[in-house]
């Protein structure tokens, strides 16, 4: 499982022209998953992401949590985070989850993030997605569930 954090003072996704989700200061999270991810890996995952100590504090460290600062979440699906790109110059993605259930964890970990986050907004599985965002920083975290 991977996950994209990005720092963020807003961010949105908008399917067809209309808003699925918008945030203020939080994290937009792309997220993807591969066929052996287990909801144990998503457990992992989440709690590593909602630990995350990446806000500035008084002192300009990076010393706070995303519930120190009340952040909001907005999570998005992204199979293309396991491209493979070593053959070619057109990537393969047979290392992304299968679609059912790619789907299903991705609910999971919305709800997973939903009983400990206040505002979890999230974009539409499998849409072709428009995501803006003003990166605070930039900062932007990498989580790969085989390095933690």
């Amino acid at each position: 499982m991977r996950f994209v954090i990005q720092r963020v003072l807003e961010s949105e996704v908008k399917v067809d022209g209309e808003s699925l989700g918008k945030i203020g200061k939080g994290f937009m999270v792309l997220i993807g998953v591969s066929d052996s991810d287990t909801k144990e890996v998503a457990d992992k995952m989440v709690k590593k992401m909602l630990g995350l100590r990446i806000f500035e504090d008084e002192q300009g460290k990076t010393n706070l949590s995303l519930e120190s600062v009340d952040g909001e979440l907005l999570l998005i699906s992204q199979f293309t985070l396991y491209a493979n790109c070593k053959r070619g110059n057109r990537p393969s993605f047979i290392e992304a989850g299968a679609p059912d259930m790619a789907s299903d964890m991705y609910e999971y970990i919305v709800e997973k993030c939903k009983e400990q986050v206040p505002v979890v907004e999230r974009g539409q599985f499998g849409a072709d997605m428009k995501v803006s965002l003003v990166n605070d920083g930039p900062f932007t975290i990498v989580l790969d569930s085989d390095t933690l």
